[in-house]
């Protein structure tokens, strides 16, 4: 047992030294920068130059730095970031985020319009979310979500006065999705609420798991049908791990799916600076572009926006810089690719040691992880610890982090948070990268003894 539990220790921290006695181990939290993580450089360096004019003409920042800030300042009245930008977000960042999308899904066309900037992904999901909301008893809007899901959802729908309608992704199955499922969830939802939105996550969040082209096929051919609006949130979809997985995007099947799809399924997708491998979690900034939107709706969307006077500018710039990197012979480029290049080495070793050591524990089940920055394995726990947590008044898994926190100071999410199958038990736990190592190779198989 000593053993398993360095094993564990070191897989949450990922630093082999001995930890003073009471120290938290926080492996629940998804926050990069609140774990150590340094900021990507040429982030940081923009965005000071924005805030502070005057380090434009030091020599300092190189050249490049110094031309992105000079021209995100012509965009901003006053030539200042403290001064209020247009509610929809800069057009000229609009205009890099439509290009970024065009590049993304190989040259299918993306229109600056269809583009609302928002202080993250969730801002913008809960302003759809408000258009989507109305009706009480038999007509009040019901959202087709995933569960397991983060837990903050389900508040989220319930503070815009709509239903969730939750679909169990497949867990034997690499936690695919099943229409027949979504079919069984939305005929039987109709006897309490109206359906009329689909919700998906691609990377999962918090399964992981990446989906195929032929499922997100099957997903739109029955969004078409049930005539559901379609929320694609694909915050993590620059995060992917597994060799042979490959993201692709909502928008580019559907469009590949031809005009019976592409000119009518009504949908959002979604993406942020907060989520992939930047981390900005306190920039605040993210987007999401509109299809099919009825042009009266589409104005509607564009006043709730407005309401909220604008986003954050400097989310603003760190989502400019995400949807239009350095580029090759830029003298930012090597820095910024090596920062970059060592996330994702670091994540995905992690993840290749998560599954070596969780997989090897006793009753303790893990999917692969695809893409993402969570690991959600299955407990299979003794009876004797179901019915002790019983009597304490919690869920076994819950129970189960209680105990772990109690006496191994490990911090971790229960599955219960997250919504799972009954009689079933998880964990929740992010693989964040530590600012300990940084590999530049691509991550070893890792074999451990636990």
């Amino acid at each position: 047992m000593p053993h398993r539990i360095d094993a564990l220790r070191y897989l949450f921290t990922l630093q082999w030294e001995q930890k003073p006695s009471k120290r938290i181990i926080d492996a629940s939290w998804g926050d990069a920068h609140r774990m150590g993580i340094k900021p990507i450089s040429f982030v940081r360096q923009v965005t000071a130059a924005c805030l502070y004019p005057e380090l434009l003409h030091s020599e300092r920042l190189p050249v490049d730095v110094q031309m992105r800030a000079q021209r995100f300042l012509k965009q901003c009245d006053g030539g200042s970031v403290g001064a209020y930008t247009v509610p929809c977000g800069v057009a000229h960042v609009k205009r890099n985020v439509s290009d970024f999308i065009l590049r993304r899904d190989g040259g299918i066309p993306s229109n600056p319009d269809n583009i609302l900037i928002c202080n993250g992904s969730q801002s913008a999901l809960m302003v759809i979310l408000k258009l989507l909301s109305y009706g009480k008893g038999l007509s009040q809007t019901g959202i087709l979500a995933p569960l397991p899901n983060y837990s903050s959802f389900n508040l989220m729908l319930a503070m815009q006065g709509t239903v969730m309608v939750p679909y169990h992704l497949c867990e034997e199955e690499g936690r695919c999705l099943k229409v027949e499922e979504m079919r069984r969830v939305l005929h039987a939802a109709r006897s309490h609420c109206s359906p009329r939105a689909l919700y998906v996550t691609n990377p999962g969040n918090p399964t992981g798991h990446i989906q195929s082209r032929e499922s997100i096929e099957d997903v739109i051919r029955f969004a078409a049908e049930e005539k559901l609006f379609l929320l694609a949130d694909e915050v993590y979809q620059d995060i992917v791990h597994m060799e042979g997985c490959e993201f692709i995007s909502y928008k580019k099947i559907l469009f590949e799916m031809g005009p019976e799809y592409s000119d009518t399924v009504e949908m959002a997708s979604f993406h942020s600076i907060s989520k992939g491998f930047m981390g900005e979690f306190g920039l605040r900034g993210g987007y999401m572009e509109l299809l099919n939107v009825n042009p009266a709706v589409m104005q509607l969307t564009h006043t709730l926006v407005s309401t909220m006077s604008c986003s954050s500018v400097m989310g603003q710039i760190a989502l400019d810089i995400l949807a239009d990197p350095p580029q090759v012979g830029d003298p930012s480029y090597p820095t910024y690719s090596e920062e970059v290049l060592c996330r994702r080495n670091l994540l995905a070793w992690n993840i290749r040691l998560a599954q070596d050591v969780l997989g090897g524990l006793p009753g303790v089940i893990c999917q692969p992880v695809m893409g993402g920055i969570y690991v959600y394995p299955r407990l299979h726990l003794p009876s004797r610890a179901v019915e002790q947590a019983k009597a304490a008044g919690m869920e076994a898994d819950q129970f189960y982090c209680s105990r772990l926190l109690d006496e191994e100071d490990i911090c971790v999410q229960p599955g219960c948070e997250s919504g799972q199958q009954e009689g079933t038990h998880h964990l929740r736990c992010r693989l964040l990268p530590s600012p300990w190592t940084c590999p530049m190779k691509p991550a070893p198989t890792l074999q451990m003894k636990v």
